[in-house]
């Protein structure tokens, strides 16, 4: 449906329209760049070594992350090109694209735990268990939405827009999904610097410290980076979806403002430092085999099979 006027107290909306699309294309810079300025570690750490797992997890949440970047810039284009049928197109396929690489990390953060944790079997089955509940509940939402969702095509005094129409249950649910999310990201941080504490603790006692303390040293690190983007995710997308005063002024400059802040941190969180936690890593495996022959213990922690912290464990 094609909604045309050049009603002039609409300006404030094409505003707010413009103000969105320009945190879009922000945030597809930021992807870019940050790829453009990793890519020459990304040719030696990732392409250059032995495939693993882990490593197409990686070109995945990156490449997905520019594709995903780009087509949420192809939504905003406010040309004729742009139509309903388009936008609900883009729409479908980012969602699941956000899907897929949100169970991707999770997979990433498993297996790391699961090294952490020196193999434990227990803690293996216990984030398994967990994360298959919440992301068989985030498909079961994202298929619900998909069924409900609508687009409407707008020509506000020449200016072409299009927008996504949700269902005031479907708001709902995905604030559940948030927080669901939010707690499984909350427990594994609880776990991860539980055990990491455990290790220093035991590493001072012992007078030794040296490579398995450095090591979990920068698991932590990258984790505490990207647990900290999450949240900050979360928080713009629950104030988004549960805030009264804009659900009833979607197209308000603060609305708009709001969503744009949690484009531009979704995209950094799952495109940027989700890819990030695998090749910081590697990265610090590298100068570890440039620098030291003690390096070679520690073969499998640059995520190409397994990882080896203590013991035989496995990221």
């Amino acid at each position: 449906m094609t909604i045309v006027s050049n009603d002039p107290s609409l300006w404030p909306v094409i505003d707010a329209y413009r103000f969105f699309s320009y945190c879009v294309v922000a945030a597809f810079v930021a992807v870019t760049y940050d790829w453009a300025l990793t890519f020459g570690q990304e040719v030696e750490l990732v392409w250059r070594q032995r495939w693993s797992l882990m490593t197409f997890l990686y070109l995945a949440a990156r490449y997905l992350g520019i594709f995903y970047a780009a087509l949420t810039v192809l939504s905003t284009l406010p040309t004729i090109l742009v139509t309903d049928t388009v936008s609900w197109i883009t729409y479908v396929v980012r969602s699941w694209i956000n899907v897929l690489v949100f169970a991707m990390l999770w997979v990433i953060i498993i297996t790391r735990l699961h090294a952490m944790y020196q193999g434990s079997r227990k803690i293996l089955i216990f984030l398994i268990v967990t994360f298959l509940a919440d992301n068989i509940f985030d498909v079961v939402v994202s298929i619900m939405i998909m069924m409900h969702v609508s687009g409407e095509e707008y020509i506000l005094s020449g200016t072409y827009m299009c927008q996504i129409n949700y269902p005031e249950d479907d708001v709902l649910l995905v604030s559940i999904t948030w927080i669901l999310a939010t707690v499984w990201e909350v427990l594994a941080l609880c776990l991860a610097v539980w055990i990491a504490v455990k290790h220093f603790r035991e590493l001072r006692r012992h007078s030794a410290g040296g490579i398995i303390g450095d090591c979990f040293s920068v698991l932590i690190k990258t984790h505490m980076a990207y647990f900290a983007s999450f949240v900050a995710v979360s928080c713009f997308q629950l104030i988004a979806d549960l805030s009264p005063s804009l659900l009833t002024d979607e197209n308000s400059l603060e609305s708009q403002t709001l969503s744009g802040l949690a484009q531009i941190s979704t995209v950094v969180q799952a495109f940027v430092l989700g890819p990030r936690l695998i090749l910081g890593v590697r990265e610090y495996h590298a100068k570890l085999v440039a620098n030291s022959d003690a390096a070679s213990a520690m073969t499998s922690i640059a995520f190409r099979e397994q990882v080896h912290v203590s013991t035989s464990s496995s990221v």
